[in-house]
């Protein structure tokens, strides 16, 4: 497939690997990067997410992780041939078995949203048959530093119950960034980010 060229570095795809896409282009675009120094990035696909926040964040160092074997390759690959190379690591990782003494001060997913439907294209990345919210949640707060930041893009239509589900886990929504596909349209997806720590919302549109 054609390689998708970003200013500082190349993303070489797959026809089995999902794709690089506009939400992952968002997330990497504005997930609060700046304070971070250990990032640990939850279904890479191409690493596109931790291959932008890395352009972003210059100190940072990354770990991305996915259980599929096609996309952890490709991952390590794209990060190999970045310039940001030294400070980025992956691997071949069931995220509901990931054991690390380790705290992350960005947990950052594209998660899958859809249930599990009949087709097979993008099964993984797409429909939540491997990782559902509750465990993607759960798991995050648990590795999440004191100060840490966990941030996901999802539909807007599942904002509410993903909320819900992260409150119960002692985790407190600071910042939600709605993002609508033109001016004066419906929004169609949330940029959603959480702290362990209550604070006011900041609610910003895009």
């Amino acid at each position: 497939m054609k390689s998708f060229t970003f200013k500082q570095f190349e993303i070489q795809q797959s026809k089995d690997v999902f794709r690089v896409g506009t939400d992952g282009v968002l997330l990497g675009a504005m997930a609060n990067v700046g304070h971070a120094r250990k990032v640990l990035e939850i279904g890479t696909g191409t690493g596109l997410i931790s291959l932008m926040l890395a352009q972003r964040n210059l100190q940072a160092e990354f770990l991305g992780i996915d259980i599929n074997q096609e996309a952890a390759c490709l991952t390590g690959i794209n990060f190999a041939n970045s310039p940001f190379a030294s400070r980025l690591k992956n691997k071949l990782q069931d995220f509901k078995r990931f054991d690390t003494t380790d705290r992350f001060d960005l947990i950052v997913s594209n998660p899958p949203y859809f249930e599990e439907s009949g087709s097979d294209k993008d099964k993984i990345a797409r429909q939540t048959v491997e990782l559902n919210f509750h465990q993607l949640i759960s798991k995050s707060s648990a590795l999440l530093s004191e100060k840490g930041i966990f941030s996901v893009i999802i539909p807007v239509e599942a904002g509410n119950g993903f909320i819900e589900i992260a409150e119960k886990n002692k985790l407190f929504l600071m910042r939600r960034i709605h993002i609508k596909g033109i001016q004066n349209a419906k929004v169609k997806r949330l940029i959603l980010e959480f702290s362990l720590s209550k604070a006011g919302v900041k609610n910003v549109n895009w």
